[in-house]
């Protein structure tokens, strides 16, 4: 049994696929005292919890809740070690697509999710860590990942009015600690920036590891980074001007072949 859980479950936009790559690059480095179920070991909890924030269907919520307890009962055993379960999408999609407007999935989410953890480890310290960020940088970063893995063609000031609620990160961090009876921990990515393993290293502070372990832990580099200016707005034009999802899919793909993200 493990000692101790944390539940990173987003947002998304804050780095958390920074956060995941440090995590996987030194899972070796952690494997005394941390055990991993990153993204990529729960793609079906994800496409289910995805489900649920925008249709929020009693029925979806009851699969995401068989798949999440699916995946904890085959856990292999973790005595004393600190299991981290991250993926952005356990809150649910990105807001800003469609009527999807905010994170209100986000609380039922996570009490179902804290739940079954409770139920299978009575004795393990259950910790939710939830990363941030300010606002307006938010919010560009939303819209232009929307830009850029689905067809949105609406400017950037009317995303920015439709969708300014979901922004409030902050905000959905303290209805999280309302409705969840565990505790609640946020960083902020603006804060991270100097830190020697970046938005990785708060999320590592909870987990006790030996400081002769952590000098030994290797950065990456920023993962998912935002493109330039003039990519970003060619990705815009494509969506405008493809009607074809093949077709633009295509062009998209040929776009940032030839190119790479920035900050």
């Amino acid at each position: 049994m493990p000692r101790r859980i944390i539940l990173h479950a987003g947002f998304h936009k804050t780095g958390t696929s920074s956060i995941q790559a440090t995590l996987r690059e030194n899972r070796v480095a952690l494997k005394k005292q941390v055990a991993l179920r990153l993204r990529w070991h729960l793609k079906d909890i994800v496409v289910a919890a995805r489900g649920y924030s925008t249709d929020l269907d009693p029925l979806t919520l009851i699969k995401v809740q068989s798949r999440f307890g699916e995946m904890v009962n085959a856990l292999p055993g973790m005595p004393r070690r600190t299991l981290i379960i991250s993926a952005e999408e356990l809150s649910g999609h990105l807001p800003g697509r469609g009527p999807l407007a905010d994170y209100s999935a986000a609380p039922v989410l996570l009490y179902a999710y804290w739940e079954i953890l409770r139920s299978a480890y009575p004795e393990a310290e259950i910790l939710i860590y939830l990363t941030t960020r300010a606002p307006d940088a938010w919010l560009a970063s939303a819209y232009w990942e929307h830009v850029k893995s689905s067809g949105m063609t609406m400017n950037y000031d009317v995303f920015e009015h439709t969708y300014a609620g979901a922004a409030n990160l902050d905000g959905m961090v303290a209805e999280v600690a309302s409705r969840v009876p565990a505790p609640v921990t946020a960083q902020r990515l603006e804060d991270c920036v100097d830190l020697p393993l970046g938005p990785a290293d708060p999320l590592l502070d909870l987990c006790d590891i030996p400081l002769s372990v952590r000098a030994e832990l290797q950065a990456v580099p920023p993962a998912n980074q935002r493109h330039d200016p003039e990519v970003l707005n060619a990705l815009l034009d494509i969506n405008r001007t493809h009607t074809d999802i093949t077709a633009r899919n295509a062009a998209k793909k040929a776009l940032l072949s030839s190119t790479k993200g920035h900050a």
